[in-house]
């Protein structure tokens, strides 16, 4: 049997992205599932909407992530742009660099790829590509979600889910069959409580 294809849409400097991915990878350890990743642009979801000063800074500084993100799905692949997803995790979320351009780089280095990718952090000439790949989330689940959101290739997609921490083994695989089984049902919206805690990056 063919392992099962699960997306992922991820913006890198969300951690609560970063917390998903990492369980999916776990659960792909117990469960015959390909996870892959594509970006999704918190900066284009918040582009026209009026944020407190600190918030939209965030958001503006959002961009050059996503850009070089994106760069790397279109034009290396899945797999260099798991890798440098992966890396830049562990720099600025787990390692907590709180430098999102230096980071990027870091990333770029630990997986192996050209520096110069990190050129395309302050172009805009693909803005109008980050654009579209929201579009196509938009489309998935409308306009009220955030990152992540998960599509299981049929089915419904949906936001989430959001974890803290990342559960592991047989813990990982048993929330997978969960969540997948919820997308079976057309009529399934939300579920949600309140967070409670920091993010446990363990």
């Amino acid at each position: 049997m063919s392992a099962r294809p699960v997306t992922l849409y991820i913006d890198p400097i969300c951690p609560f992205a970063w917390m998903t991915s990492r369980w999916l990878l776990h659960a792909a350890e117990v469960r015959e599932i390909a996870p892959t990743f594509s970006v999704m642009s918190l900066a284009v979801l918040n582009e026209d909407k009026d944020l407190d000063a600190g918030y939209r800074r965030a958001m503006d500084d959002a961009w050059g992530p996503a850009r070089v993100a994106l760069a790397i799905e279109r034009t290396r692949g899945q797999e260099d742009f798991a890798a440098f997803y992966t890396a830049f995790g562990e720099d600025y979320h787990v390692g907590g660099s709180g430098d999102r351009r230096a980071s990027v780089r870091t990333a770029l280095a630990a997986a192996g790829l050209p520096a110069e990718l990190n050129d395309a952090y302050d172009v805009t000439d693909r803005d109008q590509d980050l654009r579209d790949s929201q579009a196509k989330v938009i489309d998935l689940v409308g306009d009220d979600v955030g990152t992540p959101v998960i599509s299981f290739g049929e089915g419904v997609a949906y936001f989430g889910p959001v974890l803290s921490p990342a559960p592991r083994g047989e813990d990982a695989g048993k929330l997978f069959d969960a969540v997948s089984a919820a997308s079976e049902v057309p009529g399934f919206f939300e579920l949600k409580r309140s967070r409670t805690g920091g993010i446990d990056f363990s």
